[in-house]
């Protein structure tokens, strides 16, 4: 099913930054973060070397899911500004060598968008699925219309009818994909694409991606649908790209995206590939969630095995045709720093994510260090379960020292959220003038990146050692060592290639260094990447 068009070439070496709006930057006092705000820091993102910014959804709503609720996909919430205000900061970013991604909510509404409502009063409306008789999932008719409607998430957001895969004559509310709504449904979605897209940005983020044929078994119908986008893009907007909420890397990419992400869900294993690397059961945790510690712990009992034969497995169907992306954390989901976790035990997790063959995916606030605030109430749908807050997860970005981190001049009871309040909360400012810093060790090892492409999504990678530290050589050319528990770990000799460690060159290292014997000694918390000699 998937194009056999190459994607746009600046997507090979992307390094992305995703943006919650609402916690963002306050340009206007309101408490709620705006593109203004965010116009106004473009230059942190340039100074760290990303190239690929992606915004949480933008679009109007009642926010009763943090805009994953659409009532206008043309129009921006009035609370982050006018379309000006959107297509000024996306000329900004351009200016600075930064492309913008919206996030499309592409398989269900708000359920106070016209089209809903005009459906909820007209039984020949077909852009929503309707059963006559209770269906086990389905919401009572909120109008005129009798019948049950069937949501995609939260009851306040139906599922956008792209018909069934599979017909059956006891179920009449499954219509085929060709029928007269999945045809307008499809037709809608491109035309909100091609909108956007004439404004300047460079591509979406699709949330729910795998969820707009329904019952339909190896995502077949849902390929198809995806595919047709994708041709049209490769046709009229080559240069835009199709990021997908689907978890699965080799499914999302069959089915005509340019790249997926690992996610907490998805795939075979349900996520477990991330979660085996950053998951601590501290932060936002599924109670039906099963693995063993993560890797990236203190007390070292974890392994990366996990995440490597996942990633072998996607890196082999995706080859050639998509690409990986590897995220430190999202908005559904813990960040790095997260309980016994702290900033000052990440510059290991961000050696991995620069130099492992993905596409590096930096949540807002994650490059200082910013922690999972737990404890939050519940706000625009945060709450999903008792050990599952997303609110931890969107605290306001510590610009500064002093009153709201620099994020807002709005009293402190009108913030979106609160800032954290621990007193060695970090933010960019101090980072920014302490080059030991996380922020730094996070630009420098953007810019090895890009400096050596050996180190990037398209060179080769081969694991030397998968515990305690783990060692790969990229390219070749190039030896990685991340060592992220508290204990020191040793490379022996034998293990280091090209004749042992008197014969590689540091690029960057926090804490590896030469043994002495041919080896090297990796402290605690350390990561080194060497040029093999």
């Amino acid at each position: 099913m998937t194009s056999t068009r190459p994607g746009p070439e600046w997507l090979n070496d992307a390094v992305l930054y995703q943006i919650y709006p609402q916690t963002f930057a306050d340009s206007d006092g309101d408490g709620i973060g705006d593109f203004a705000g965010i116009t106004e820091h473009l230059d942190h993102l340039a100074w760290l070397g990303v190239d690929t910014v992606w915004l949480n959804p933008c679009f109007e709503s009642p926010f009763r899911d943090a805009g994953y609720d659409v009532t206008d996909y043309l129009t921006p919430a009035p609370r982050y500004g006018t379309t000006e205000d959107l297509a000024a900061l996306v000329e900004a970013a351009r200016r600075r060598g930064v492309r913008v991604l919206l996030d499309l909510v592409a398989g269900h509404t708000s359920d106070r968008h016209p089209w809903f409502r005009a459906s909820a009063e007209d039984p020949s409306d077909h852009r929503y699925i309707w059963s006559d008789r209770p269906v086990e999932g389905f919401v009572a008719s909120p109008g005129g219309r009798a019948g049950w409607y069937r949501p995609n998430f939260f009851d306040c957001q139906p599922a956008l009818n792209f018909g069934y895969a599979r017909e059956n004559p006891d179920e009449p509310w499954r219509s085929p994909v060709d029928a007269e709504g999945p045809r307008a449904n499809r037709a809608a979605l491109r035309a909100i694409m091609a909108h956007w897209l004439g404004l300047g940005v460079s591509g979406f983020r699709v949330d729910m991606a795998s969820s707009l044929v329904k019952d339909d078994p190896g995502f077949v119908e849902t390929g198809k649908l995806w595919t047709e986008l994708r041709d049209w893009l490769d046709r009229d907007h080559p240069q835009a790209a199709l990021f997908a909420e689907w978890g699965d890397p080799a499914a999302a990419v069959a089915a005509g995206f340019h790249a997926d992400f690992f996610l907490q869900f998805g795939g075979a294993d349900h996520g477990l590939p991330l979660r085996s690397l950053w998951n601590n059961n501290a932060g936002t945790v599924k109670e039906t969630w099963k693995q063993g510690p993560c890797y990236f712990e203190a007390e070292g009992r974890g392994t990366p095995r996990l995440f490597l034969d996942a990633w072998r497995s996607a890196a082999e169907l995706t080859e050639g045709a998509g690409h990986i992306a590897l995220p430190t954390a999202n908005h559904d989901f813990s960040r790095l720093a997260t309980g016994p976790r702290t900033a000052d035990q990440l510059a290991p997790a961000f050696a991995l994510l620069m130099t492992w063959p993905t596409l590096p995916a930096v949540y807002y606030g994650d490059e200082i260090g910013m922690r999972y605030v737990p404890g939050l109430p519940d706000v625009e749908g945060s709450v999903l379960g008792r050990s599952y807050n997303r609110a931890g997860s969107r605290t306001p970005m510590q610009w500064a020292p002093g009153p709201n981190a620099g994020f807002s001049a709005a009293p402190a009871e009108r913030l979106y959220l609160p800032v954290d309040q621990a007193p060695d909360r970090p933010d960019v400012a101090t980072q920014r003038a302490d080059p030991t810093s996380l922020l730094h060790t996070v630009r420098r090892l953007i810019a090895l990146r890009r400096a050596h492409p050996g180190l990037g999504a398209r060179g080769s990678v081969e694991v030397v050692h998968a515990g305690y530290p783990l060692v790969y050589t990229r390219a070749g050319r190039y030896l990685v060592v991340v060592n992220p528990r508290r204990e020191p770990a040793a490379v022996a000799a034998e293990a280091v290639p090209g004749g042992g460690a008197h014969r590689v060159r540091p690029l960057d290292a926090q804490g590896v260094r030469p043994d002495g014997d041919g080896g090297l000694r990796a402290d605690g918390f350390s990561y080194g990447v060497f040029e093999l000699g």
